[in-house]
């Protein structure tokens, strides 16, 4: 079963990531970032798409530039996500054939993504926006198009995201934190999946 959840990589070195890739797509997660500050980055998404490419969706987070899109693709990435609204990072990543996540934080940028031909948004941070701020915004944003939540929305409140209009979430130093082993990270990505599972389930 595919959730709607990314998994944010941030911090990975290449000699774990095809590991900790191989973990999150058995316990059910099989959409993952590295961010691009993360050493490496790279190296990270190559090793990734050779172990799990064809099982998992495999790209980058914190991709700020077109040159970073074509890097990106170059490695076997197939998903750009991006903490903010570019439209010629956006416009690229749709050239490429690849996914595209922008982040935004109000319905002008939302709408800016949408028109760039943005996947998907992903509202960022959400801690500050809230269910409140989030479901206020869908009440315009087409529901053609999905609103993922990052930052601040995690297992405790699932739920309430989802009410709110969240259609997947985010998920990164719940998940994982730079050092933490691949055992580490399985364990808590069933325990993530599983309350997301009961989420939908309430």
């Amino acid at each position: 079963m595919t959730r709607p959840l990314i998994a944010i990589l941030r911090g990975i070195t290449p000699k774990d990531a095809a590991a900790c890739a191989q973990v999150l797509v058995d316990a059910g997660i099989t959409t993952i970032e590295v961010p691009l500050n993360s050493p490496d980055p790279l190296t990270s998404i190559q090793a990734m798409v050779a172990a799990v490419g064809k099982s998992a969706v495999i790209g980058a987070g914190t991709v700020l530039s077109v040159a970073q899109v074509k890097q990106v693709a170059a490695a076997g990435g197939s998903i750009i996500v991006s903490p903010n609204v570019n439209g010629a990072v956006i416009r690229a990543t749709v050239d490429a054939g690849l996914q595209s996540w922008p982040g935004f934080f109000t319905p002008t940028e939302a709408f800016a993504a949408i028109d760039a031909g943005a996947t998907g948004l992903k509202l960022f941070p959400g801690t500050m926006a809230g269910p409140e701020g989030l479901k206020a915004m869908c009440a315009v944003i087409p529901h053609s198009v999905p609103v993922y939540a990052v930052g601040g929305a995690g297992p405790a409140n699932f739920a309430q995201w989802r009410a709110a209009g969240a259609r997947g979430f985010g998920i990164g130093t719940a998940l994982y934190t730079p050092g933490l082993s691949v055992q580490s990270v399985a364990t808590r990505a069933r325990s993530i999946v599983a309350a997301y599972d009961a989420a939908i389930e309430d």
